[in-house]
């Protein structure tokens, strides 16, 4: 089982997502604790991280298998994401 951390800038982003979509970004969020490496997570290219598409929105985050935590660095729609 892994903890998830929220990055404080990944708070900010989640303050700002409509109700009705935080719902399901909190759901897919959670199934993180149980698996990490989901079979709808790609490995990102660019940065170290992965990343989970949710509708619209991207949530990028890293794993620490060491200390068995997520942490999700950013929560943004998909045109957004990666500036």
């Amino acid at each position: 089982m892994y903890a998830i951390k929220i990055i404080h800038q990944a708070q900010r982003d989640l303050d700002q997502i409509p109700a009705k979509i935080l719902s399901k970004i909190s759901a897919d969020i959670l199934k993180l604790k149980e698996n990490p490496r989901l079979h709808s997570s790609i490995k990102l290219t660019q940065t170290e991280g992965y990343r989970i598409r949710i509708g619209d929105y991207r949530v990028l985050y890293r794993i620490d298998d060491k200390a068995k935590e997520v942490y999700i660095y950013r929560i943004k729609h998909r045109r957004e994401v990666y500036r």
